[in-house]
């Protein structure tokens, strides 16, 4: 166990250091196809005419059920919030305020989700209705609402990688990173 935690920090060091930019760019891909996700069903409902249980994004046409699981949505709450918190160091000044904020706001989506999974699990409602529901789904649609959730998140953090690449050398001395060009030709520079 030792050795599992003494490469923890290692780990998030080079997250937030020499490989942050990887990093971001992979979460970046990975956050950008899940909104968009939303955006295409929301497509499918608005322009379209697709009935709600009908509109089930891309991924959803081929993998009804899987789509439809409690657990992946969830699952993926958790490891976008993991994420935010895992890449927050890298972040200084503005991009950091940026990126808490997504981060903030996913801790909330997070626990809608959560509360999802458990009505799922145990078949109790909120509200007393006949399918799981979040707090703010008592009162905005579910896909409307998770559409909103996920383009609230996505934003600030967009913001937050914008600002950090233009991170000033206060900035990228407090934080190690290598994600802004000038550090990239300072490393260049530096290397020959």
């Amino acid at each position: 166990m030792a050795a599992l935690d003494s490469a923890r920090p290692g780990l998030l060091a080079s997250l937030n250091g020499k490989y942050h930019r990887a990093a971001l760019a992979v979460f970046a891909v990975v956050v950008v196809a899940h909104w968009a996700e939303h955006l295409v069903q929301a497509f499918q409902i608005y322009v379209l005419g697709w009935k709600t249980p009908d509109a089930r994004g891309v991924l959803g046409i081929p993998f009804p059920k899987l789509i439809s699981s409690e657990w992946l949505h969830y699952g993926y709450a958790i490891v976008m919030l993991i994420a935010l918190f895992a890449l927050r160091k890298g972040f200084a000044g503005r991009s950091r305020q940026w990126w808490n904020l997504a981060l903030g706001l996913q801790f909330w989506h997070h626990i809608e989700h959560l509360l999802l999974l458990v009505q799922a699990q145990t078949g109790w409602r909120l509200g007393g209705g006949t399918a799981p529901s979040s707090i703010i789904q008592l009162f905005i649609p579910r896909v409307e609402l998770h559409l909103f959730y996920n383009t609230i998140v996505t934003i600030p953090m967009i913001i937050a990688m914008i600002v950090h690449r233009k991170a000033s050398a206060v900035e990228r001395e407090l934080t190690g990173c290598t994600c802004s060009p000038e550090s990239r030709r300072e490393l260049a520079t530096a290397a020959s």
